[in-house]
């Protein structure tokens, strides 16, 4: 294919992907927005007003950078593993992988799908947050770089579901039973300054508390965490996850029976 048919057959799997995405919005993008205000309310206003400050800033201050990115991680990986394995399952995926389209323009078509909706609910959700506080816009660039990087990570981590999960339980149990409580765990809702010696120790090994910390960073200007060493982490992992998310396109048996 020349580069015009590849430029179009990446607009048409993003094109497919966005229209899925606003098709079904009240089940893509409503619940996040409707969640993470619940959030604002019970735990921003509601619990942070009782707790002191944290690092110079008020509690709902300080956990808006977390629940953004939260949002952001929860529906990148949603998109793509839904998405792909619902191919999967239809067995549309099959004429897809037939086509003259290489495989790294279809990874790229579903990894768009889901970055688009992960920067759009994030964008959503720290809209909402401005009703309730203001915030510090400490660094956009840094801001938008983790963001991006972020959803293209786990939009390449659903793919991986995608192409492993065999049943529609199998796309559910790995956000409910990791990424949930890694995000939960990643200094979303605290500083590991709170924490004691051991679970400190503990939470230094959860690597979504990287994330959050850089993140944090960019709008707050406050990190316990090397921004340049998770910065360069995440995208040597998001380069790595990339490559084998594009081997599995190519030798996976399970797309093609």
């Amino acid at each position: 294919m020349i580069a015009k048919q590849m430029w179009i057959a990446f607009e048409t799997l993003t094109r497919k992907e966005l229209m899925r995405c606003f098709r079904i919005w009240p089940q893509t993008i409503m619940p996040p927005a409707i969640t993470m205000t619940l959030y604002f309310v019970i735990f921003g206003k509601l619990v942070g007003s009782q707790i002191h400050e944290i690092e110079g800033f008020t509690y709902i201050q300080y956990i808006v950078p977390g629940l953004v990115m939260m949002s952001i991680i929860m529906n990148a990986y949603i998109n793509t593993s839904s998405s792909f394995f619902g191919s999967k399952f239809q067995r549309s995926i099959e004429e897809i992988l037939v086509s003259p389209t290489p495989n790294v323009i279809i990874l790229c078509g579903f990894i768009m799908g889901g970055v688009m909706r992960a920067l759009i609910v994030g964008s959503i959700v720290t809209t909402i947050a401005l009703f309730f506080t203001h915030l510090h816009l400490h660094h956009f660039l840094l801001m938008f770089l983790v963001a991006l990087l972020t959803a293209v990570f786990f939009s390449i981590a659903g793919v991986i579901n995608g192409v492993y999960a065999k049943t529609f339980d199998d796309v559910s149990w790995i956000p409910s039973f990791v990424i949930t409580p890694l995000t939960y765990f990643g200094g979303v809702f605290f500083s590991t300054s709170m924490l004691s010696g051991l679970w400190q120790k503990i939470a230094y090994l959860d690597p979504i508390l990287y994330i959050v910390n850089a993140f944090r960073y960019s709008l707050l200007g406050v990190s316990y965490a090397n921004i340049e060493i998770s910065v360069s982490v995440l995208f040597i992992f998001t380069t790595v996850l990339f490559f084998y998310a594009l081997h599995l396109l190519r030798v996976s048996p399970g797309l093609r029976n």
